[in-house]
C-alpha cells in the first residue's frame, strides 16, 4: 500500500545552497564582486530582472538564471534576484550616481529611480556580459580605493 507521499508526483523543489554568513558580502566593493561573479557565471538579462519570472516556460530558479545587473547585486546579497535588502540598494545608489546612460545621470528621487537608471544602463543594446561584469569590477576597485 502505497502512503500519499509517495503517490504524489509533485515536481521537485530546487532551493540555493545555504550560504555561510561568512561569504556574505558587508560592503558595497564586496557586493560588486559578488555580483559580477554571479553575472559571469549567469549571464547578463537585459529587459527585467530574470527571464520568465513568472516560470511559465522555465524549471531553473531565479538565483541561476541571466539577471539584470540589479537582480544581480540583489542576489549578492539575500541570495534572491527579488529580495531587497540595505545594502543591495547602498550598491545600487552608488552604482547609479557612477553610470551615465545617454549622457545622463539618473533621476534623484528614490530607489525605484535608481535601479532604473541602472536597468537602463544595462538594457543598452550592445551591451554584453563582460561589460556588465567589467563595470562592476571596476566599481569595486574603485570603492575600495575610496573605502
Amino acid at each position: 500500500m502505497a502512503t500519499s507521499s509517495q503517490t504524489r508526483s509533485a515536481a521537485p523543489t530546487v532551493l540555493p545552497l545555504p550560504r555561510s554568513p561568512l561569504a556574505q558580502p558587508t560592503t558595497v566593493p564586496a557586493v560588486f564582486r559578488v555580483a559580477a561573479r554571479i553575472l559571469a557565471a549567469n549571464g547578463l538579462y537585459q529587459g527585467d530582472f530574470v527571464p520568465d519570472f513568472r516560470d511559465r516556460e522555465m524549471d531553473v530558479p531565479h538565483f541561476a538564471r541571466p539577471m539584470s545587473i540589479v537582480a544581480a547585486l540583489r542576489c549578492a546579497t539575500t541570495g534572491d534576484p527579488h529580495r531587497t535588502s540595505v545594502l543591495a540598494d547602498e550598491a545600487i545608489a552608488v552604482l547609479a550616481l557612477r553610470l551615465e546612460v545617454d549622457g545622463e545621470g539618473p533621476l534623484l528621487g528614490g530607489i525605484f529611480d535608481l535601479e532604473a537608471h541602472v536597468d537602463a544602463w544595462g538594457d543598452v543594446e550592445s551591451r554584453t556580459t563582460e561589460s556588465a561584469v567589467a563595470m562592476l569590477e571596476r566599481a569595486a576597485e574603485f570603492g575600495q580605493v575610496a573605502a
